[in-house]
């Protein structure tokens, strides 16, 4: 069935990669991309789709109601994935308001224009096929200890402005599920690693970094461990959510690739090393490893159970770890 999505923040990381992805795989999708252009926001993520007859680009704000409005009517949505937030840990903790306008109020502002468009303005006919997919993290649960993992059905413990801002956006999500009948999903996924990454984060940081011979600040000794998802994965796994999923359910969104983040910046230190050759001083990489202060409220470990995603809508990655990374230093190479 052809879909006009609107896609909040789709020049950043992950929305650039679902973009890319939908015109490969959805040529019949209709798609506005809606995306404020913040630092990580990029529109040379999206170079080359400007032209396309079936996407439309908006530079715009989700707390903006009267554009969310208009947009909904001009084009008629009847899908929202919405990607647009604030995802910094270490921003949210030096500037948490920020954090709470985008994450909060700005899904609260989508949802009521989805709810005004879908359900109020004589588009009811429409709510069988609409959808509004919200895309939120792992972090939502806390932090684990050395075992066991996080279901759906593990208790919200956000721990950092972030992620608190994050479970807020989750619940008002879910209310106007069980309140309004709004046809929301949601999916919860684990660290997110590939091309198109702003360079705050820990491999393409680490990657710049080593490229140019400065030092690779790893908070604590390093030994927090995430559950790395290779970011095609996790776009495959949203449009699987999006086509199957069903309304009012959450899914989680994992890789099967646990690392603590010591492993992950070694690894790149070596295979930056085989690719580029050693450093000027003829020492490897690995010499550039600097442990710093770590973070406050660091949590220690994230692991995702994505049994339910599999089981109910036969979704599992398609990238190991080492192939992911293969293809991400590549990129950021090139």
């Amino acid at each position: 069935m052809r879909k006009t999505v609107l896609v909040t923040g789709g020049c950043g990381f992950i929305g650039a990669n679902f973009v890319r992805l939908l015109f490969e795989t959805r040529p019949d999708w209709r798609l506005i991309n809606l995306d404020k252009l913040t630092y990580a926001g990029n529109l040379q993520n999206l170079e080359g789709l400007a032209e396309h007859p079936d996407y439309r680009f908006v530079r715009g704000d989700i707390c903006d109601r009267p554009l969310l409005d208009t947009l909904f009517q001009e084009e008629q949505i009847d899908t929202v994935v919405h990607f647009a937030a604030e995802s910094h840990v270490d921003r949210s903790i030096t500037g948490p308001a920020e954090f709470i306008r985008t994450n909060i109020t700005g899904t609260f502002t989508l949802l009521e224009a989805a709810k005004k468009y879908w359900l109020e303005n004589g588009q009811g006919q429409k709510k069988g096929h609409c959808r509004f997919l919200h895309v939120s993290t792992d972090e939502v649960y806390g932090s684990l200890g050395a075992t066991g993992f996080f279901t759906e059905q593990t208790p919200y413990s956000p721990r950092s402005p972030y992620s608190a801002s994050k479970a807020s956006s989750d619940h008002l999500v879910r209310a106007y599920f069980h309140t309004y009948g709004l046809p929301i999903l949601i999916t919860n996924c684990s660290n997110n690693y590939g091309p198109y990454q702003f360079p705050e984060k820990l491999i393409p940081l680490m990657l710049n970094n080593g490229r140019q011979g400065k030092e690779l600040p790893v908070y604590g000794d390093g030994g927090n461990v995430r559950d790395w998802l290779y970011v095609q994965d996790h776009c495959e796994a949203i449009i699987r959510v999006i086509e199957q999923g069903r309304l009012g359910e959450s899914y989680n969104i994992g890789g099967h690739n646990e690392k603590n983040n010591l492993q992950v910046v070694e690894l790149l230190c070596d295979m930056l090393d085989e690719k580029i050759g050693l450093l000027p001083s003829g020492n490897a990489r690995r010499s550039l490893i600097t442990f710093v202060k770590d973070r406050l409220g660091h949590d220690r470990r994230y692991a995702i159970a994505a049994d339910k995603i599999d089981r109910d809508l036969g979704w599992t990655p398609k990238y190991t770890f080492e192939q992911g990374i293969e293809k991400t230093v590549t990129w950021y190479l090139e």
